[in-house]
């Protein structure tokens, strides 16, 4: 199980309270510690474990906290007998077709696998666990950040809008902070779109394949969903001219760059042309871009293009600093920004000023910066290993690598990709079926999303070596 001084050595981001909670989780775990056994007193303790009485009194507490142990007064701190679990209520069905929709989202939630490349998400060591951890650490002792004084702004934390703003201009992107909407991410940043600007029954215009939780999100809303063609090159312009004039469709989502699942980027030919129909036909663009800080300022934004007449542009840390830090923003015209505001306040009242002072903190002392540096080599090394390992399964990709975490893998006709990833999670792999990232029923190429910090781990490797022998 090792001691808390070994932890400590082998992860530099843990603090000693840490050390004491994974200690004790793992006795726990490999049943050195029983259910209703007592722990050692907090006396006994301190001379087991090396460290201070606060120290054991805050891990004791933290276990308690989390259901691990419980304390019983006047007599101790015991082990947490298993206790059946709530019978929760059957769930709406609108909640029910949500939630199945996002199942893929669930289980990166849950961590239930071993082989990941199915993840959405780069590994820890990537993000959080990285040299950016070492300069997180100090945040959490007492002294080193004041918390804000009140709730703050609905509209987020005014020096990190006015860095945002900045970071935009470096993208040609002209937005005063007053066009800047702080979020909880860019998943917070996208319901707060949709809750505004779409009525039940309308039809609203998204990638396929595309950014799969959007489509639970227009499910809840009752919206009708239709898929725009994806290409390698971008969106399909014939096809969102096609069904922008049949459908009425008023709203379209799109993600320009390092697109998310097939990883392609479009050109500046086609997002000249998506906005000649996006002015045609009275459409509103809502464009993500998760990676724009891993990616050259220099590629095609249609926010830069159009300057947010008709675009409304979403993003987010979630993905280039930590998906544990909820930190996201909406950049749009003034009186939508202000709308969206009072949307804010209304349904979350506002968003955590002391998360976004940590973001700001690590943009203005340059510790941003360089983490984005290591992350571009991580990136590159891990796409020439994916790339490598589909190329020995003989797999194509959809299109050019785009720079951020994904490709899109077409595999044979007559392979199933759903069925294909209920097998795999026999084996501890988790795999995004291309069927996930469609919003319709449309014929379509089996396919898979690959991430590829997870692509080269040879269990996969091996797994599709199999099933591809046997197609």
């Amino acid at each position: 199980m090792g001691t808390v001084e070994q932890l400590l050595e082998d992860d530099e981001s843990l603090t000693r309270v840490d050390a004491v909670v994974r200690l004790l989780s793992r006795r726990i775990d490999a049943g050195q510690l029983r259910p209703g056994e007592k722990l050692p007193s907090i006396r006994a303790a301190f001379a087991a474990y090396g460290v201070s009485r606060n120290t054991l009194v805050e891990a004791y507490e933290r276990l308690a906290a989390s259901g691990r142990i419980e304390a019983r007064p006047g007599s101790g701190f015991y082990v947490m007998r298993t206790r059946a679990a709530p019978v929760r209520p059957p769930a709406p069905p609108a909640v029910i077709e949500a939630v199945d929709s996002v199942w893929l989202l669930r289980e990166q939630l849950e961590q239930h696998y071993d082989v990941r490349v199915g993840d959405g998400r780069p590994p820890p060591s990537w993000m959080e666990g990285s040299e950016v951890g070492r300069y997180l650490k100090p945040i959490n002792r007492p002294g080193r950040r004041p918390f804000p004084a009140s709730y703050g702004s609905p509209f987020g934390f005014p020096l990190l809008r006015e860095a945002i703003a900045a970071l935009l201009a470096e993208r040609a992107i002209a937005a005063d902070p007053a066009r800047v909407l702080l979020t909880q991410g860019a998943n917070h940043a996208l319901d707060l779109i949709v809750r505004m600007l779409v009525e039940p029954g309308d039809t609203v215009l998204v990638d396929s394949p595309g950014y799969y939780p959007l489509f639970g999100k227009l499910r809840l809303a009752k919206a009708r969903t239709l898929g725009v063609r994806r290409t390698p090159e971008g969106p399909d312009v014939a096809d969102l001219a096609e069904k922008a004039a049949q459908s009425g469709a008023k709203l379209f989502f799109t993600q320009s760059l390092a697109h998310n699942p097939t990883g392609s980027s479009l050109t500046p030919a086609v997002a000249y042309r998506l906005l000649q129909v996006a002015t045609r036909y009275g459409l509103l663009v809502v464009e993500s871009d998760p990676f724009a800080d891993i990616l050259p300022a220099s590629h095609p934004r249609l926010a830069s293009l159009d300057q947010l007449e008709r675009v409304i542009h979403v993003g987010t840390f979630a993905k280039t600093l930590s998906a544990s830090l909820r930190c996201g923003y909406v950049v749009a015209s003034a009186d939508l920004i202000e709308r969206l505001g009072a949307l804010k306040m209304v349904t979350s009242v506002n968003s955590s000023g002391y998360v976004e002072r940590i973001v700001h903190d690590l943009i203005t002392s340059g510790q941003y910066r360089r983490h984005l540096k290591r992350l571009r080599g991580r990136v590159s090394a891990a796409t020439d290993q994916a790339q490598a390992t589909l190329g020995r399964l003989g797999l194509p990709i959809f299109g050019p690598p785009g720079g951020g975490f994904y490709l899109w893998c077409e595999l044979p006709d007559g392979l199933d990709d759903s069925a294909l990833s209920r097998r795999a999670a026999e084996r501890g792999i988790l795999l995004a079926p291309g069927a996930v990232f469609h919003p319709d029923a449309e014929p379509r190429r089996p396919s898979l999303r690959i991430n590829v910090a997870y692509a080269d781990d040879p269990r996969f490797e091996k797994f599709m070596g199999e099933i591809l022998a046997g197609a």
